[in-house]
């Protein structure tokens, strides 16, 4: 099978998420017997329980597929075919797990460009000739190649909280770009999709808050990759010491925030990864 290369690979798999979720009944039961609240746990159990539930989603076809008689036989020939949309990361190879990391990270690509002509079109509505000249000076910098520093990107802050890049004032368009870097379906209404991205931004503020009470140089190289990645970063193709770097900026950026700015977070996805150090290419 592509992505599990021998029936050995298939019980490594099994055991993997056995393991993972065994481990989340445990965080689960912690939490219920000692009262804790979601907010207050470690970076690595916030990072476990995410990632389980997000696996666990994707495999809710399969396991609607299966339900007819005999049509485990037709799961298996498609998880044959399709292994990176119907398997989950615990069946991948490391090789494979590398390859699909750079096919997602590319579908992600696909929309830096597009957001930020967006951001250019908007900022004809900024009447504040300040933080308009702030915001197309910072399109620019990215859409030339460049990296824009953490002063940079706070320096715009004023715009993603109210009129006209708030959470609550994004365009249709917006909020479906926005959604492909977090790899949401746009495919749905405006409610929906704003639902779920205010989701996905409090899911991205809690973890960064719990990174930073652990300390980023607490994470190992394999740890530091991921935390990039689900950032926007395409970290496979940057060096340890790269990714410790950009993930310091991006925190520094979180935690300067406030809740009415998780828009500017949102968008940093697009901001701090789409050339860091050489990543993404124009369209």
């Amino acid at each position: 099978m592509t992505g599990v290369s021998t029936h050995k690979g298939t019980q490594i798999g099994f055991k993997l998420l056995y393991q993972d979720a065994k481990e989340v009944m445990q965080i689960k039961t912690r939490m219920a017997s000692h009262r804790i609240k979601y907010t207050d746990l470690s970076y690595r159990e916030l990072e476990k329980v995410r990632q389980f539930r997000r696996d666990l989603i994707k495999t809710i076809p399969v396991a609607i597929i299966a339900i007819p008689p005999f049509a485990n036989y037709l799961v298996f020939v498609l998880m044959y075919l399709f292994p990176r949309q119907l398997l989950i990361p615990h069946f991948w190879t490391p090789k494979r797990q590398v390859e699909y990391r750079q096919v997602y990270h590319s579908f992600r690509a696909r929309h830096h460009w597009p957001l930020l002509k967006g951001l250019q079109q908007v900022s004809s509505q900024v009447k504040d000739s300040q933080l308009r000249s702030h915001l197309n000076h910072l399109c620019s910098k990215v859409q030339t190649g460049a990296n824009p520093n953490a002063s940079e990107i706070l320096a715009v802050r004023g715009l993603f909280s109210g009129p006209p890049l708030g959470i609550n004032r994004l365009s249709g368009d917006q909020m479906r770009q926005i959604s492909s870097f977090l790899f949401l379906t746009p495919r749905l209404p405006g409610f929906l999709i704003k639902r779920r991205l205010l989701g996905h931004a409090s899911e991205l503020t809690l973890l960064d808050r719990a990174l930073i009470r652990l300390g980023p140089h607490q994470l190992s190289d394999s740890e530091m990759r991921q935390a990039c990645y689900v950032r926007g970063l395409n970290s496979d193709c940057v060096s340890t010491e790269k990714c410790r770097e950009w993930l310091y900026q991006w925190l520094e950026i979180s935690s300067s925030l406030k809740e009415s700015e998780v828009s500017l977070l949102l968008h940093c996805l697009a901001f701090l990864s789409a050339n860091y150090p050489n990543n993404g290419s124009h369209s």
